[in-house]
């Protein structure tokens, strides 16, 4: 799922691009991706883009007659960029929005459609933000707040929409490496100096990853986007050696979710079991990805 550094990579490619351009023609491929039916999806046809907005994880393009779209990506959904007017595949997409200067199309891989596109007016868009704090505008004392607002785990309290925007499983998995703490600690339980250590964790994994994913786009549209890449830490590495102590990458595997880190350096050598963590988990660890974005905190 495309998290923060993803999303504002996203929004720096579509502001040279689409900002100042008009919607010229859009195409619905999909019956599932639209979520909403008043406003039209035709209401912004013939008018110019004005703004752009990260709203958690959402995509928010905002129009001169005050009518934003917003996509949810979710696990597969994907922007593509054409600048020509290259034939548009149906096979994966599952929309296409053609302005003055090129044209936007959204493509979704595998048969679980789960990608959105609400269409809101001005007045409604803040209704699509889950509420979480901006880690990397955030001050100490504000992410303590969020952070310790329940006791629940690590894992679950970072990725919690409602709390921090734009953190997800990958991103989580190398905050937490990079903080040296467990998934599975509970928020409450940590001292002053752990929640520290993961304030300061939190923000330079996240500006550190902007500025990698900006780099690798080269000033380009990026077409790579995904939640693996070989500079990460822990995850997706599972058997490999951690990059801090070479101990090989542990996993929780919980329902359609999992989780990376190094024992050595996070869980003081002790390797979690994953049967165990099923029962401790049980009401902490979502069992649907649906529910990583939609649980309450």
């Amino acid at each position: 799922m495309p998290e923060l550094p993803d999303i504002s990579i996203y929004l720096e490619s579509l502001e040279s691009r689409i900002v100042g351009a008009t919607l010229v023609r859009s195409q619905i491929v999909s019956p599932f991706l639209l979520r909403t039916f008043d406003p039209p999806v035709d209401t912004v046809i013939e008018h110019r883009v004005t703004e752009l907005r990260r709203l958690g994880k959402r995509v928010a393009i905002g129009f001169d007659n005050e009518i934003w779209y917003v996509f949810h990506l979710m696990i597969a959904g994907r922007f593509q960029w054409k600048a020509t007017d290259d034939q548009f595949s149906k096979r994966y997409g599952l929309a296409q929005f053609e302005f003055t200067t090129g044209t936007l199309i959204l493509t979704e891989a595998g048969t679980k459609k789960r990608a959105s596109l609400h269409v809101v007016r001005s007045s409604e868009l803040e209704e699509l933000d889950p509420g979480g704090i901006d880690v990397l505008t955030a001050t100490l004392k504000e992410f303590q707040q969020s952070l310790q607002l329940t006791n629940r785990t690590l894992k679950r309290q970072l990725t919690s929409p409602m709390l921090f925007s734009g953190i997800g499983n990958a991103y989580s998995d190398e905050i937490l490496h990079r903080a040296q703490l467990s998934p599975i600690q509970h928020t409450q339980k940590l001292s002053s100096e752990e929640v520290e250590r993961l304030y300061s964790a939190t923000q330079e994994v996240m500006t550190g990853w902007t500025s990698l994913l900006r780099k690798k786009a080269k000033g380009g549209f990026p077409k790579k986007v995904t939640a693996f890449h070989r500079e990460m830490a822990v995850h997706g590495k599972f058997g490999e050696p951690c990059p801090v102590c070479g101990s090989p990458v542990q996993r929780i595997v919980y329902a359609d979710n999992e989780t990376n880190y190094c024992a050595t350096c996070q869980t003081k050598g002790k390797v979690l079991a994953d049967r165990s963590l099923s029962r401790l988990l049980k009401s902490d660890w979502p069992r649907r990805i649906e529910d990583w974005e939609e649980g309450s905190a």
